[in-house]
């Protein structure tokens, strides 16, 4: 199974500690929005819209932000017309990236989104041009404390995932779109609370990149084009050596 890049580990990871809090609570704001706008404004019958706000207190989204967010999304309180934006384009040595957004202006969205693969060295490219290497699938990242290996893979596949990967410190769950509502409810059952949830663009085949400057390049795109408040979600192809990493993580 393909899991995530690199990348979205170490963003991961980052965020909690990200030092431009207001455009995370930003996106997280918007997520709540569109979840409640597709599933209703109760987190009790609405199974995204509850993972979007455990993931919003995850990094302490205010309560009235949150609350403020449900009711844009129901239209209670100045409702906001989102539209799901999706630009693909290729990074340093041909890496291929996919950033999916929401915005209220895809006027103003794509020019800046296309100057941002300019300026990183990279070209955003046609619709289609890299999304044929992914798939959309749904997920989940549970901490390996709350769960044995083999029930936690027992569980998975009968909530109706695909696989399970298990890493340093997290299982990954990945699941069709179509399931994701139906594993994440499973898990809850099951007491178990994920780190992150989402659905997201995971790539069939994966390059990796052996040398520092072209991850450093890899990694100033990923970070510019996630720092951007219309973009929720990036995700690339490439996969950075171990020993590159490492010298990554130690700067």
């Amino acid at each position: 199974m393909a899991g995530h890049s690199h990348w979205a580990g170490i963003k991961h990871k980052k965020a909690l500690i990200d030092a431009k809090r207001g455009k995370l609570w930003s996106k997280l704001a918007k997520a709540i929005i569109v979840a409640a706008k597709q599933g209703g404004g109760n987190p009790d019958e609405n199974i995204r819209l509850r993972a979007a706000i455990d993931e919003a207190k995850a990094v302490s989204l205010p309560k009235e932000n949150i609350i403020r967010a449900i009711k844009r999304g129901t239209g209670e309180l100045d409702p906001v017309e989102l539209e799901e934006v999706l630009y693909e384009g290729y990074g340093p040595n041909g890496v291929a990236v996919m950033a999916a957004g929401l915005t209220d202006n895809r006027n103003r969205t794509a020019p800046e989104i296309r100057k941002i693969f300019e300026v990183c060295g990279g070209k955003m490219g046609a619709s289609g041009c890299v999304s044929w290497n992914f798939d959309k699938k749904g997920v989940v990242e549970i901490p390996v404390d709350q769960k044995g290996e083999e029930e936690m893979m027992e569980l998975a596949i009968e909530a109706g995932a695909d696989d399970v990967a298990t890493n340093e410190d997290s299982y990954e769950v990945q699941c069709e779109p179509e399931a994701f509502d139906g594993v994440l409810a499973a898990f809850e059952q099951a007491g178990l609370h994920p780190e992150h949830s989402e659905i997201a663009y995971v790539p069939r085949d994966t390059m990796e990149i052996k040398d520092l400057e072209t991850a450093k390049k890899a990694m100033k795109l990923m970070d510019a084009l996630d720092e951007h408040e219309d973009i929720q979600k990036v995700s690339a192809n490439f996969v950075i050596a171990p020993e590159i990493l490492a010298q990554l993580e130690a700067e």
